[in-house]
Parts: C-alpha cells; structure tokens; sequence
C-alpha cells in the first residue's frame, strides 16, 4: 500500500467521504472486475458483482486492517464472499427476471469492454477449473495465491483463517494437483512416466502450473 492511502485512512476514511470513496472505487475497480472475470463469463453478472463488491465495502470498510496485507487483497475477500452469494442464489433460483432491469443499464461500449475483460480472464477461469476438485478450504487458497496472485499472508486475511492454516492448505492443494497431473500423465502414455519423475503425457497445462506454484 502507497503513502497517499495511509495518509487518506483507506476504506474506512473513503465511505465516510464521497469524493475519497470516488477514488477509492476508481484505484481498485479494475482489479475488482478481474477478479469477477476469473470467476463468471457473462458481461452483465461481471458488472453486477463488480458493483456489489463496492457496495459491500460499505458496510465492511471497519474491517480492514492493513498490516494483513494490502487493499487489494482485503477487496478480493469481499469480491469472493459476493461470488459466492450469486453462485447460491442462481442455485436457488432458476428464474432470471431479476437481472433484466439491471442488464438494461448496460451500453453495448460498456458490454463489449467487459467481454474483453472476460476473454482476458479466460485462462483464470479455466486453472479455477482444474481446481475445482478439491476440497472447499484448499480450494479458496489455491485460487488467491495461484490465481489471483496474493501472498499466503494476504489470502489467510481475505479467508479469515491463520497463515498457518493458509499454508498447510495450500501444500495439500498442491500435493493433490501434483499427483492428479501425474495419474492423467500416466492414463495419456504410461511408458514414458516410467521414465519420469513429473510424468511426460499431457495433462492439463493449467494443473501443471499451479501444482508446481508457476501461477
């Protein structure tokens, strides 16, 4: 974190002033809806989570504290906590009316540049993917260290868990991406595995990445 937001008081400072919530939201907005890209592929759910994430700063803004890390990652546990809630909710919900009004505020401008946000992206998503098969806690921070590249410090703060925790977590993730690359490896070309210790079929490139920690 810079000087200029320590000297502004961060978000506590920025919801209890219009024009610092106005640079508040136009320094992070970006980061926010690449967050969101890795994580949806519709224009109009990226822009409307990217919203609520803002929103939601309003009434978390006392929580943060930037000796766990920087502004980044204390939105990126917010963002997190929103893309979850959309995920239960369309789970819940199969009628999409709701959305409707809210897709009629989007310009085509503003929908073509959230594609291009999202075809950016595209390569999150699909790591998010080979990551979905584990479980929940090894998961959450396998994605903000590999993906969304925070340190172990910054994403046991978004997670709300003890960087031990956060670190036991992720050597397990990687373990099990590890040995889920070399069993693919070997289903592709069992002869050459035997002669390698990582294996020599094609597994996905993606899981290979993050179980090694190259992300």
């Amino acid at each position: 974190m810079d000087g200029a937001e320590r000297l502004r008081g961060g978000p506590a400072a920025a919801v209890r002033d219009p024009q610092l919530f106005e640079e508040f939201y136009r320094r992070h907005v970006d980061a926010v809806m690449r967050f969101v890209a890795r994580r949806v592929d519709d224009p109009h759910t990226a822009a409307d989570l990217t919203a609520e994430t803002f929103l939601a700063v309003l009434d978390s803004a006392h929580t943060y504290r930037p000796r766990l890390g920087s502004e980044t990652a204390w939105l990126y546990g917010i963002a997190r906590n929103v893309v979850s809630s959309e995920r239960r909710r369309v789970a819940r919900e199969t009628e999409r009316d709701l959305r409707i009004s809210g897709r009629r505020l989007l310009e085509a401008d503003d929908i073509v540049r959230i594609e291009d946000r999202l075809d950016a992206e595209s390569p999150g998503r699909r790591v998010l993917a080979a990551l979905a098969r584990l479980p929940e806690g090894e998961r959450a921070v396998m994605e903000l260290i590999a993906v969304d590249q925070l340190t172990v410090t910054e994403a046991a703060a978004a997670l709300g868990i003890r960087q031990v925790t956060a670190r036991v977590r992720l050597h397990r993730a990687r373990k099990a991406l590890r040995e889920e690359a070399d069993v693919k490896a070997a289903e592709t070309n069992p002869v050459a595995v035997r002669t390698s210790s990582m294996g020599a079929g094609t597994p996905d490139p993606s899981l290979l990445h993050v179980a090694r920690g190259e992300s």
